[in-house]
């Protein structure tokens, strides 16, 4: 068997995952006849078939499956094996797995890595948007070094640090009825429809539960995928939103937005950096969570 190499396994775990040649040479940024040559290749080094090629695309076949497994397997070793030696020289470099909620993504990191990037130049962030307990699965799968999002009891396996202070808000279009008011009560809202974002995830449990407890039904005007859809789903007039106050500071800045504080004591929501309990951390990680944990100065962003 002919030496193999590592470029064609990367190539060929995209071609499985778009389900083209087409689509995986636009994704990897080569010629497609080029990527096509390179399976090819790796084909006959291994004397099986992967891919059935046809006009609408390429399937796997059995061994195509296997190899599938397997190749991101050796993905992820060759990615470790370039970190965990990266991390032995003298600088503090090599790339670390960030896997952070969207609120945090919106209101928090973009300062925070643009300073960690500036003191640390040779560290690589790659940055994965995940729902809270995704993000956590994430890190109990290594799958991610370092996670950000909300705090949740009982994280096992898990080491945890204060991040932020994200409290909740309430959005209403300019000319609602209760926009002139200072704080709205949690069953003052309730009287409206509400946009809702990401049905399922934690806030989404957390409003719905409080509802429950209120003994008060939740009337759901439209449910979203992003903070920025439910900010423009409120300003179009289709109902009020309950958001962390980090996204009304991004996304609620025309005149279409009203950003009043909800007035209940469960109003407050911290963010928390997660990672796994490994020792000794590789020193890239270490000094992220370093970063994460340290308080930033006081900035519009932070405040409730």
């Amino acid at each position: 068997m002919h030496r193999i190499d590592p470029v064609s396994i990367q190539l060929f775990l995209a071609a499985a995952r778009e389900g083209s040649i087409k689509r995986a040479a636009e994704t990897e940024h080569i010629a497609q006849s080029a990527l096509s040559r390179r399976i090819a290749d790796l084909e006959r080094s291994l004397g099986v078939t992967l891919l059935v090629r046809s006009p609408s695309g390429v399937a796997l076949t059995e061994a195509g499956v296997r190899a599938l497994e397997l190749g991101r397997k050796l993905n992820e070793d060759i990615a470790a094996f370039a970190r965990e030696v990266q991390d032995l020289g003298d600088q503090v470099a090599g790339t670390v797995r960030l896997s952070a909620s969207p609120s945090s993504i919106v209101g928090f990191l973009p300062e925070r890595l643009h300073a960690f990037r500036a003191s640390h130049p040779h560290v690589d962030i790659a940055l994965h948007e995940r729902s809270t307990s995704e993000t956590l699965r994430a890190c109990l799968a290594d799958h991610a070094d370092v996670g950000v999002g909300v705090a949740i009891d009982g994280a096992r396996g898990l080491e945890s640090w204060h991040f932020a202070q994200d409290p909740l808000m309430v959005l209403l279009p300019a000319g609602h009825a209760l926009a002139a008011r200072t704080g709205l009560r949690y069953a003052e809202v309730l009287q409206y429809p509400l946009v809702i974002v990401q049905q399922g995830g934690a806030l989404d449990t957390e409003l719905r539960d409080r509802a429950a407890e209120a003994g008060l039904p939740m009337r759901q005007s439209v449910a979203v995928s992003s903070f920025e859809a439910a900010c423009r789903m409120v300003e179009a007039g289709l109902g009020l939103a309950v958001i962390p106050h980090s996204a009304t500071t991004a996304y609620a800045g025309t005149r279409g937005f009203v950003r009043v504080p909800l007035d209940e004591p469960w109003r407050q929501r911290e963010l928390r950096v997660y990672a796994p309990r490994k020792t000794p951390r590789l020193r890239a990680v270490e000094a992220l969570i370093a970063a994460l944990r340290a308080e930033p100065p006081a900035g519009p962003s932070e405040g409730g």
